[in-house]
């Protein structure tokens, strides 16, 4: 799908990813909805380019809701609806250490927001016979995110959800793409664009974007940033027992070399 003309709304704008896609398909011609539970920076994004914003919690139904209604009278039937929204905290401790809110969180932020999102649009973009859903996952979706349980779990099941959308509605018209980047300088890591210089796996938020924005061109299903996650998850398909003790391998070095489990930090080991 193209952008020029087309409504965009893209969750989780304010900053990241979010922000620098919204940039990029304001230039290419796009009408942009930013939208963010940060008020501020959604407008601030939005401002950059004469786009609209909208808060929103993702994690409420409603509230994606009156997401997509605000959007549909401001600049008229979405065309793109870009699921981008998602946070990351941690385990505490073992692997079900994570308190049910954390949980739950992740699963209405990962997952149900898309599945809100999704079924709020789906009837109006088969009955017009066109639409594209992107639904950004993770790495961590293929694979695994070491140290964080519930953002693993929840990033395979966008994952899943996104291939049921596109292998149901792929003859309605309707595209579907998921995003599974790895390591990427954003605020969800505490990153910036200065820590993606050097030889190293992490990417620019804008980086992440311009695939985004040429996967969608092409109607590509898994939009891979980080080409390597192929290769990891074929490894993984082909002999799964050998892939986990590569990542026992790899938890044990990040445990050595930085004396805990740290996101923020595994980027320098992969």
């Amino acid at each position: 799908m193209d952008f020029e003309g087309k409504v965009i709304v893209i969750t989780g704008a304010g900053s990241g990813i979010g922000a620098a896609l919204a940039r990029r398909a304001a230039g290419l011609g796009a009408k942009v909805c930013v939208s963010d539970l940060d008020a501020d920076k959604a407008s601030g994004v939005a401002e950059e380019f004469g786009g609209i914003s909208v808060v929103c919690d993702v994690s409420d139904e409603q509230a994606v809701q009156s997401l997509i209604a605000q959007t549909t009278n401001a600049l008229g039937e979405i065309d793109i609806f870009v699921s981008n929204a998602g946070f990351g905290r941690g385990d505490p401790d073992h692997a079900a250490s994570a308190p049910n809110e954390d949980w739950m969180l992740n699963w209405q932020v990962h997952v149900m927001a898309h599945v809100y999102a999704s079924r709020a649009l789906l009837p109006g973009m088969i009955a017009r016979g066109s639409g594209y859903l992107v639904n950004v996952a993770s790495a961590a979706g293929l694979l695994n995110q070491v140290g964080d349980a519930a953002y693993s779990a929840t990033k395979h099941a966008a994952v899943s959800f996104a291939e049921s959308l596109a292998i149901t509605h792929g003859n309605d018209g309707i595209g579907v793409s998921v995003v599974c980047p790895q390591y990427v300088a954003t605020p969800l890591l505490g990153l910036s664009d200065k820590d993606a210089e050097g030889p190293n796996s992490l990417l620019t938020a804008d980086d992440v974007a311009s695939a985004i924005v040429a996967g969608v061109q092409a109607n590509k299903f898994l939009i891979l940033s980080h080409p390597e996650v192929q290769k990891y998850t074929l490894n993984r398909a082909q002999d799964h027992d050998r892939w986990i003790t590569g990542m026992q391998m790899l938890r044990a070095k990040v445990q050595q070399t930085f004396g805990e489990v740290r996101a923020e930090e595994m980027y320098k080991l992969v």
